[in-house]
């Protein structure tokens, strides 16, 4: 198991490492996932071995949002004072992420030849 956490944690740490040095736009653990990823179909073997590990660790998932919800309630001064603004700032951005989705979805599937005009 401590291999497998290990394991886990390299590609993680490669992730952050190029994610710093080539694309500091793109996060390093989501950049390690993808290299995790593609050293699994590379080696089936290594998704079946860390297979139980990953397993538990998802299981546990939960326990990662204690810290938001403790910081949520450590900082309740600041949501009621200025709770109105972070709500209308949290419809309009996933307002807008979804009209840029759509917009972005429907450019390429017209430049793919998929859509009708």
């Amino acid at each position: 198991m401590i291999f497998h956490i290990t394991v886990l944690l390299v590609f993680q740490l490669v992730g952050e490492v190029i994610s710093r040095a080539l694309f500091p736009v793109l996060p390093g653990p989501v950049l390690g996932m993808v290299l995790l990823l593609a050293a699994m179909a590379l080696i089936p073997r290594l998704a079946t071995a860390i297979k139980e590990t990953a397993t538990g660790l998802l299981g546990h998932l939960s326990l990662l949002f204690v810290p938001a919800g403790v910081g949520v309630i450590g900082h309740m001064d600041l949501l009621v004072a200025h709770g109105v603004a972070i709500f209308a700032a949290l419809v309009l951005s996933t307002v807008l992420a979804i009209a840029v989705g759509a917009l972005v979805f429907t450019g390429v599937a017209k430049a793919m030849g998929l859509a009708d005009d």
